[in-house]
């Protein structure tokens, strides 16, 4: 491959990578671009998971084998079975001295078949995946070893050279500066969606969860529920205690909110904003949401200090009328919040499941329109003055 080739593959993959829009596609973009730029058949990428000691499997791009998935999730392989590679990751490097890459044949070493055929994983793999020869570029990033680029060839195509690895080298480079704005953008938006104090959603995530629980909703009467919560008490510990420890409160009682999301499936937790947390719900039914509030409710009382929670639900599995908005969702989960907060209960109160007649006077309250202006009477006559001037 001439310079101004490879010159261009260059270009090509740190423009795929740069256009991606998620850590998915930036992996997937470093795979498919290095194959290209190596004419290669196949090629993967993959991470190494320290406290595993593991070599977990990205993506794999190109022709795959049966057990060889685009995004595995749980491909794996522990790193003492590639001594190649062991050393290198337990390295750190300065800039600069980054190891290079290398080239694996079917065939293995010499060494290799000095000892009678032996043949170690990576060998044994292109065997049984019928690839010829593969190069292999450790990828350093901020001096430390993150995993590896793996090009190969299928069997019966020319070995990768000397020149391939080192141009494999140059493209594990330019993938570990891809990788890094990749994971500074995720890093970015984890933080615009995420509550500093308690590592919880935001408001923000809440809003863009519902808005698509909603288009769910309306397209197959996908359950939304919404669990709002205030904790009870916590001006007076801020005031008998410090703010230091009243944010350690809420710290507590969003791990409390965590481990009750994690009972259901599809469900988000978030803190609103000061002592307001919410729970919000796509999928579950409307017992199984209300389950899980009785949970929190009572692991809240455990807290100290504080006085647990007043604790509000609004489900459309519920009889809380047609859901034309998720403002109204809100609404309903707040009212009832404010009701259980009012009278000092202890459980959850849920709109749509109070009153003798059948109807929750929360959703009355929540639903019930704008009274008419009386142009007859004084205050409703300032009120239109009001509203034309």
């Amino acid at each position: 491959m001439g310079d101004d080739r490879r010159l261009r593959a260059v270009v090509a993959l740190a423009r795929g990578m740069a256009a991606a829009h998620t850590p998915q596609e930036s992996w997937r973009a470093a795979a498919d671009g290095a194959c290209r730029a190596l004419s290669g058949s196949f090629a993967a990428l993959s991470v190494w998971e320290r406290e595993r000691g593991l070599l977990r499997v990205l993506v794999n791009v190109g022709n795959r084998a049966a057990d060889e998935e685009e995004f595995p999730e749980d491909e794996t392989y522990p790193v003492h079975q590639f001594p190649e590679i062991a050393e290198f990751l337990h390295e750190r490097w300065l800039e600069g001295g980054e190891p290079n890459a290398w080239v694996e044949t079917a065939a293995g070493s010499v060494a290799d078949r000095r000892r009678g055929g032996y043949c170690h994983q990576r060998v044994a793999a292109l065997r049984r995946r019928g690839r010829g020869c593969c190069v292999v570029a450790p990828i350093v990033l901020n001096g430390r070893a993150w995993g590896e680029l793996y090009v190969a060839r299928p069997a019966g195509e020319p070995v990768f050279h000397g020149d391939d690895a080192a141009f494999a080298t140059v493209l594990a480079s330019v993938v570990a500066a891809g990788i890094a704005q990749s994971e500074r953008l995720e890093e970015a938006r984890r933080l615009a969606f995420t509550d500093s104090l308690t590592g919880l959603g935001n408001r923000r995530a809440v809003d863009l969860r519902l808005d698509e629980a909603m288009e769910a909703h309306r397209r197959d009467g996908t359950v939304i529920s919404l669990v709002v919560c205030d904790l009870n008490g916590l001006k007076k510990v801020n005031d008998s205690y410090g703010h230091a420890v009243g944010d350690q409160v809420l710290e507590r009682f969003g791990s409390v909110l965590s481990r009750c999301a994690a009972e259901l499936p599809h469900v988000l937790a978030a803190r609103l904003g000061g002592d307001e947390f919410c729970l919000l719900a796509v999928g579950p039914s409307a017992d199984e949401v209300v389950r899980v509030a009785g949970d929190l409710c009572a692991r809240a009382r455990d807290l100290e200090p504080g006085e647990g929670v007043a604790c509000g639900v609004a489900s459309t599995g519920d009889p809380i009328g047609p859901l034309r908005s998720a403002r109204r969702l809100f609404r309903l989960a707040d009212a009832a919040q404010y009701r259980a907060k009012a009278a000092g209960s202890i459980e959850p109160v849920v709109a749509g499941r109070e009153g003798g007649d059948g109807e929750d006077p929360v959703v009355r309250l929540a639903d019930r329109p704008p009274a008419p202006v009386d142009p007859a009477h004084p205050g409703d006559r300032r009120r239109i003055r009001g509203r034309r001037s």
